[in-house]
């Protein structure tokens, strides 16, 4: 099984939304709200009530040298929301 769950999400706005029981993850691009429900049950032992998903897609970059003009993408990604049982909290977060 591939690793769904990549890094942890923490902004203000996603730390204000953890006292409601809301946590942000970037999970793997192909995964879907079941596998990521699933994941995250498993790995931090909670209850999960929802998932929201969200496709960024990459951003062109470009680069002038010398030598000429260089183009290229970066990585398009995926981010969940996820929404746990009342009670219920990822310890991981709290250090943060």
């Amino acid at each position: 099984m591939i690793s769904i769950i990549k890094r942890p999400i923490v902004t203000e706005k996603m730390t204000e939304l953890q006292d409601k029981g809301h946590y942000a993850f970037e999970v793997d691009f192909n995964a879907n709200k079941i596998q990521i429900a699933q994941a995250v049950e498993k790995k931090f032992n909670v209850t999960v009530l929802n998932v929201r998903t969200m496709k960024h897609k990459g951003k062109s970059k470009s680069q002038l040298t010398r030598k000429g003009r260089f183009e290229g993408r970066t990585s398009r990604w995926k981010k969940a929301m996820v929404r746990l049982k009342e009670g219920d909290k990822i310890e991981f977060f709290q250090n943060v």
